[in-house]
C-alpha cells in the first residue's frame, strides 16, 4: 500500500466514528497523476445522491505529459463502494451531525483507493482539551527519559 496523500486536519477538527474504504472512477490521466503524487484531498468532502457517493473538491494536477484531453481537476468523482455501505453512510448523515470525509488517497494492488470516514465535528473545547492532553503526555515522555 502505497500512501498518495493524506488529511491531516481531518483528525484534528472531526471524531472519527467509522472508517471505509472506497474506489475512485477516475478518467484519462488522472491516474497518471495520482501515482505521481499530484493529489490533494485538504477541502475536499463526500455526497451521496441517488444512492451513489461522489468526492467533492479532490485536487488531481494535470499530468504533465497529457495533452489536449487531459482531464478537469476539480470535477466530482464518483466513489465505487457497496451499495449497503452507501445506504448506512447516507441514513447516518441524514440523522444529523455527521459528515463524510476523506482520510487518505493511495494505491494497492494498483488501484487507487480513498479511505473516507463518518465523523462528526469537534467544538472549539474538545479541540483545546486534546491539544492539552498531547502536551501533557508529551512532557511526561520527556521528563521519563531525562529521569532514565
Amino acid at each position: 500500500m502505497h500512501v498518495v496523500s493524506r488529511n491531516k486536519k481531518a483528525r484534528h477538527l472531526y471524531q472519527i466514528e467509522d472508517t471505509y474504504e472506497a474506489g475512485i472512477a477516475l478518467r484519462g490521466t488522472e491516474i497518471k497523476s495520482v501515482r505521481a503524487g499530484s493529489v490533494s484531498i485538504k477541502d475536499s468532502y463526500v455526497r451521496i445522491k441517488n444512492h451513489e457517493a461522489y468526492v467533492i473538491n479532490m485536487h488531481i494536477a494535470k499530468y504533465k505529459q497529457g495533452n489536449q484531453f487531459n482531464h478537469d481537476e476539480t470535477r466530482e468523482r464518483k466513489l465505487l463502494m457497496h451499495k449497503k455501505e452507501i445506504i448506512r453512510l447516507d441514513s447516518k448523515t441524514k440523522q444529523g451531525n455527521y459528515t463524510i470525509v476523506p482520510l487518505s488517497v493511495y494505491i494497492r494492488e494498483g488501484r487507487c483507493k480513498l479511505e473516507i470516514a463518518l465523523a462528526k465535528g469537534k467544538k472549539k473545547h474538545d479541540k483545546r482539551r486534546e491539544l492539552k492532553e498531547k502536551d501533557m503526555k508529551r512532557r511526561m515522555e520527556k521528563a521519563l527519559k531525562n529521569y532514565e
